[in-house]
């Protein structure tokens, strides 16, 4: 029955041009974000620099989500992604200049974390057109699913060409002609659609209302605050996986992506729903818990078994995903997950540049510990609170009933 779903998935008009366009994407984010990485830690030996280059696209996500969170309903979507893509296109091209100055790189990177703000909402809103809320979360489970896939394929291609090529630029030229496939794909495949909301004219001043209105509801935000902080904290562990192992980064991020992989094919595919709505906090306490044996700087085997373990707790993101869009409107459910990836990729980018800094001053190993014991302190205070919704909507269904 299960395999049959997935099978619809992909015969619905338009998953397919998407799922690929997507997948296109996340190859060249990956390939790139390891070169840039590799490129400025080669440069400066600045576990700091090189964390902020390969996540700073995320610092930048929070002026999206402030600014301009609101075209994620208000644009067409095809011209929307294709645009996101080729704009991803250019600024790598750029970053593969020869010379560019490090301040020139913080800048490309910035300016792509503002077109990432927007091309979140605006690919998950279409999702739930495609497919509807009832199938949005089989749906993004696929997604999930590939992007770890994606993730494991770019990072072990990204260190093999970085090896064989010996050239992070000419890498990132490569990860520059993928972005340019995936808006070629989003405009070729996808249908022309018409802006999800109607009768209001996207601007700063809508995005700002809009925010207010989904974080009016204490549910709503402790749901935001575990979609973002947790996880951005762990985030900031993986930033420090250049300098922590220069040469072999490649198979850390690998691993994570793994056991990411894992974590959404079981949440998504083999959890019944009733039990996979309690599981939001244990595996946020498992994508933490592993990252604190990093203190005893363990070597790179054992090293690479922790990442992975701890990446399946990355599954909590869809139980939390799939609660939000009970809690949200449908005419707002494009902004409301925008809200969701800008919000989980500024933290991210923060954590990154935190956990660079603690690096700077004593260690990576340090660094990664901190960051992980944060994590499961955040997660334990989130965790009551969100124990406490829980039970109130429980009492009142059996009230209501």
């Amino acid at each position: 029955m299960r395999s049959h779903r997935y099978r619809h998935l992909f015969r619905t008009p338009e998953f397919t041009p998407l799922f690929l366009s997507s997948s296109a994407h996340i190859v060249g984010q990956t390939i790139g974000g390891l070169a840039l990485g590799t490129l400025v830690y080669e440069a400066t030996r600045s576990p700091l620099l090189s964390a902020v280059s390969m996540f700073g696209p995320s610092l930048a996500q929070v002026l999206g989500a402030t600014l301009f969170l609101s075209w994620a309903d208000g644009l067409p979507p095809r011209k929307a992604l294709t645009a996101v893509s080729a704009g991803f296109a250019v600024g790598t091209a750029l970053l593969a200049l020869p010379g560019l100055p490090i301040w020139s790189v913080l800048v490309v990177v910035l300016a792509q974390g503002l077109i990432a703000s927007l091309g979140g909402g605006v690919r998950w809103g279409l999702l739930t057109e495609i497919l509807s809320k009832d199938g949005y979360l089989l749906g993004r489970s696929v997604f999930n699913m590939m992007s770890g896939v994606m993730q494991i394929s770019g990072y072990a291609t990204g260190g093999a060409l970085l090896v064989a090529i010996g050239s992070a630029r000419v890498t990132l030229l490569l990860s520059a002609l993928l972005f340019l496939a995936a808006a070629v794909l989003a405009r070729l495949g996808l249908g022309p659609r018409p802006p999800r909301a109607s009768g209001f004219r996207p601007s700063v001043a809508a995005t700002w209302r809009t925010n207010a209105l989904l974080w009016s509801s204490a549910p709503r935000r402790r749901l935001y605050l575990a979609l973002w902080v947790p996880n951005g904290l762990i985030v900031g562990c993986e930033s420090l996986f250049v300098s922590y192992a220069p040469g072999d980064a490649g198979l850390l991020f690998a691993c994570a992506a793994l056991g990411m992989f894992v974590g959404d094919v079981t949440i998504g595919r083999l959890v019944p729903r009733a039990v996979r709505a309690r599981l939001g906090v244990p595996l946020l306490l498992l994508l933490a818990a592993p990252y604190l044996l990093f203190f005893t700087r363990p070597a790179l085997p054992l090293a690479a078994v922790t990442v992975a373990v701890a990446s399946v707790g990355f599954g909590a993101s869809l139980v939390q995903q799939e609660h939000l869009m009970t809690l949200v409107p449908e005419q707002l459910s494009g902004h409301a997950l925008g809200l969701h990836s800008a919000g989980m990729l500024t933290m991210q980018g923060v954590s990154a540049a935190l956990a660079g800094a603690v690096a700077q001053i004593a260690s990576p190993a340090v660094a990664m510990t901190a960051m992980a014991g944060l994590s499961v302190a955040v997660t334990g205070c989130l965790g009551w609170g969100m124990r406490r919704d829980r039970g109130r909507t429980e009492r009142g269904a059996v009230v209501a009933g």
